[in-house]
């Protein structure tokens, strides 16, 4: 049997990474465009993985006292205007609407960005106690921003996300809370799908507008650029003077409550596929895989082929495993390609010959490896073992791919050539003045993507201006 069908419908990584990230997103039948600019149509497939990263996460945000609502999808503009960073920071992304029906709007609406005014608004309303908080609430839905230029699941006009809105009695509390966030986003991303991560603070320049603080989990694409995955934001109490969110304490004083909020986004998904794939299509990690096992019958109009295919594929379903059987007639080297392009963690191969002499073959999909194996009541648990193995050499690979591509330096005149030649991260000092990000920016198109607060060594300099440090910094070109 043959080893790798190359599909040739895809370009290679190396010759155009951009084309052949597309060339996936639609080979792969992840998404179709629609007919407005920037508004994608989310396939089965792409949709199943999706739901693999929301469960994940759900579970997650569960377990730590978090639940669900959802808020109206659209925004008076005068409720929006009500904090002045928030809004400058979202207007020139808004769609507006201006007519209901036949109707001109008084107050126009905008269709939602974000959702930190609807629940600042909800917040005031539901908050007069310290009896009543914490408020712990998320939101699974889409959002609108209006981008100039899009890419599917990396940017797009609209997206689906995850955003959690929170609010506490202590400045302690919602602290805790933005960090313990973050930290489930690094979870989802290490434990789900194998993506090794640099996280901290953005800067004052990169920070989310309104937000007080705002941390973030950075990933490395395999061409040298990077994607910002997720965030989480402490708000201290700007939201709260804005909507008047107050709450009588234990000490019998009214008091400004402390807020939060934090997000992920359909961006995971181009994750996934820029840190894992390769020239013969998706190399989906197990865990976030909608198909984790295909089972290729070898001449399946052979008696007997079909059959017990289909009792190994209820022997792994019962071990929880999600599997499917390709009973089509196309020819094997098809379906491995087919197989391949998709993803799929691992295929197994079954044939007359495998079921007479009592084995099958388990092909992994992250190198191609083949192991011949025994058809007993232990099939499922070597499955299972292959896919965790199948995990954490994916994670060590990316860890691998990261690790080789930060490169640290205080040498500004090196930064052209490491970003032109090797991309991935610059880490250098940085004296925390905002000219120095804009002098990067300018010089070598890229951008702060997160800092390490006062941790310069004492005899340290800002490579941009020769001042003293104050912090570690990461510079790199972003998607």
């Amino acid at each position: 049997m043959a080893k790798n069908f190359k599909n040739d419908a895809i370009t290679s990584r190396d010759e155009n990474f951009a084309q052949w990230y597309t060339d996936i997103c639609r080979k792969a039948e992840l998404m179709d465009y629609s007919n407005v600019k920037g508004f994608i149509i989310y396939l089965p497939y792409g949709f199943a993985m999706w739901e693999q990263i929301k469960n994940f996460m759900d579970r997650r945000f569960k377990e730590t006292g978090h639940s669900n609502v959802y808020m109206p999808m659209l925004i008076p503009e005068s409720l929006l205007q009500k904090e002045k960073d928030h809004v400058e920071g979202f207007a020139p992304e808004c769609a507006v609407v201006t007519r209901g029906g036949t109707n001109e709007l008084e107050d126009p609406l905008i269709i939602r960005p974000t959702s930190e005014t609807l629940f600042s608004e909800l917040y005031a309303k539901q908050v007069k106690s310290y009896r009543d908080l914490p408020k712990l609430y998320n939101q699974w839905c889409s959002v609108v921003r209006w981008e100039k230029t899009t890419r599917p699941f990396l940017r797009g006009s609209e997206f689906l996300w995850q955003e959690g809105h929170t609010v506490h009695a202590t400045e302690e509390e919602a602290r805790e809370e933005t960090l313990r966030m973050r930290d489930i986003y690094v979870e989802t991303c290490r434990d789900l799908l194998a993506i090794p991560l640099i996280t901290g603070r953005k800067t004052e320049k990169e920070k989310f507008a309104g937000a007080e603080e705002t941390y973030t989990i950075e990933a490395l694409m395999h061409d040298g650029k990077v994607l910002q995955s997720g965030t989480s934001h402490y708000f201290g109490q700007g939201f709260a003077k804005a909507f008047d969110i107050k709450f009588l304490d234990k000490d019998n004083k009214q008091k400004y409550i402390y807020q939060t909020s934090w997000g992920a986004s359909t961006r995971l998904l181009g994750a996934i596929i820029m840190v894992h794939g390769d020239d013969n299509g998706l190399v989906l990690p197990p865990r976030v895989a909608p198909t984790q096992v295909v089972i290729v019958p070898i001449q399946s109009q052979k008696p007997g082929v079909l059959d017990k295919a289909y009792e190994v594929k209820a022997q792994l379903e019962k071990a929880g495993i999600r599997v499917s059987v390709d009973d089509s007639d196309k020819s094997p080297g098809f379906k491995f390609a087919e197989a391949e392009m998709k993803g799929i963690p691992v295929r197994i191969e079954l044939g007359p010959r495998d079921i007479e002499a009592g084995h099958c073959v388990i092909a992994k999909r992250n190198d191609g490896t083949k192991t011949t194996v025994d058809l007993n009541d232990e099939l499922a648990n070597t499955v299972l073992k292959t896919m965790d193995t199948i995990h954490e050499e994916m994670y060590a690979k990316a860890e691998e791919h990261l690790r080789t591509h930060i490169t640290e330096t205080n040498d500004y005149s090196q930064f052209g050539e490491i970003l032109d030649t090797k991309g991935g991260y610059i880490k250098t000092n940085w004296c925390g003045d905002q000219e120095c990000e804009l002098k990067v920016k300018e010089d070598y198109q890229a951008t702060s993507r997160c800092y390490e607060p006062d941790e310069a060594s004492d005899d340290a300099v800002c490579p941009c201006c020769g001042k003293k440090a104050k912090h570690i910094i990461y510079y790199a070109r972003a998607y």
